[in-house]
């Protein structure tokens, strides 16, 4: 039988450095290439039953896709991704002219601005307190959705250069996985590959933010210029700039081709103190410029 393991925010706050530098790694899209078919197959489709969007579940997917994978969204938390979707919809002309009702999401608004972690336990705790129908429609389709991710995302591999990344991270830096996933999720699929070896903690949603991961884990620990964040997503870069630290963008259709430049070139400029400033920027500046801001269907409107 597999040993449970379980994760606390003790883990993060009591981290013990080995070295004098730390490495923060997301892990959909960053390390797995599982953004795609976690959105499209699992996410994207319960939303349209959930709710009974069938009519418009064209408009549903285009909503979806672009604020989960294709804007500078991608990566964030599933609550207010799921909120942003549906706003998305409901100032379309098409959706507007089908006639379908869209659930009101004011429930789950309040409580992504309650500033909780955003997760199964709290979310659950708060339906107790509330009672709110739609708070417990968001956790019954949340539910749903870890469990067909469960059963249909399995033996996706880590993307290339990689592994071999993570090798040469271990002999220099302490590091964990950061991530807005469920834990359960995350050590199933790095348990899967073998990679937990490589980090001290993997904190998924329930852990907090990824800005409060980086912060408990490094606080007090390591100087603001000898921690990394590696991520795909906008908010990756976020929770690096929210601690001082310096951030490597995974570019988005372009994963391979960017682990190859962290293991040639990149790591090395962070470990010898040559990463921040024009190199840095430069890379964030292509990486920004692969995530807009606008959807593709309100451009010259």
């Amino acid at each position: 039988m597999t040993k449970t393991v379980e994760y606390t925010k003790d883990d993060l706050l009591n981290l013990k450095p080995k070295f004098d530098s730390f490495v923060g790694i997301d892990s959909d899209g960053c390390v797995f290439d599982t953004m795609e078919i976690k959105q499209k197959r699992c996410f994207h489709k319960l939303i349209v039953s959930h709710w009974r969007l069938e009519k418009i579940e064209k408009y549903v997917r285009e909503a979806a896709e672009f604020v989960n994978l294709y804007s500078k969204w991608r990566g964030q938390n599933r609550f207010p991704c799921l909120l942003m979707s549906l706003e998305l919809l409901r100032d379309r002309p098409e959706v507007i002219s089908a006639g379908v009702p869209l659930p009101d999401f004011a429930p789950l608004k309040r409580f992504i601005e309650s500033g909780l972690p955003l997760g199964h336990p709290t979310l659950e705790k708060r339906i107790q307190e509330t009672g709110d129908a739609l708070l417990a429609s968001v956790l019954k389709w949340s539910q749903a959705v870890n469990a067909d991710i469960e059963k249909t995302v399995k033996q996706v591999p880590p993307f290339t250069w990689v592994r071999e990344s993570f090798d040469k991270i271990q002999k220099h830096s302490d590091s964990i996985c950061v991530s807005q996933t469920p834990t359960e999720a995350l050590i199933r699929e790095w348990r899967e590959h073998d990679l937990m070896r490589y980090v001290h903690v993997i904190a998924g949603q329930e852990l907090g933010t990824k800005k409060e991961h980086l912060q408990m884990a490094t606080q007090g620990r390591y100087q603001a210029d000898r921690i990394l964040m590696i991520g795909d997503a906008p908010g990756d870069y976020s929770a690096a700039k929210g601690n001082q630290a310096h951030f490597f963008p995974i570019n988005p259709g372009k994963e391979t081709v960017s682990w190859e430049r962290f293991y040639k070139e990149a790591y090395d400029r962070f470990l010898n103190g040559t990463y921040g400033g024009k190199y840095e920027n430069e890379l964030i500046a292509e990486f920004n410029a692969l995530l807009p801001d606008t959807p593709p269907w309100k451009k010259g409107t």
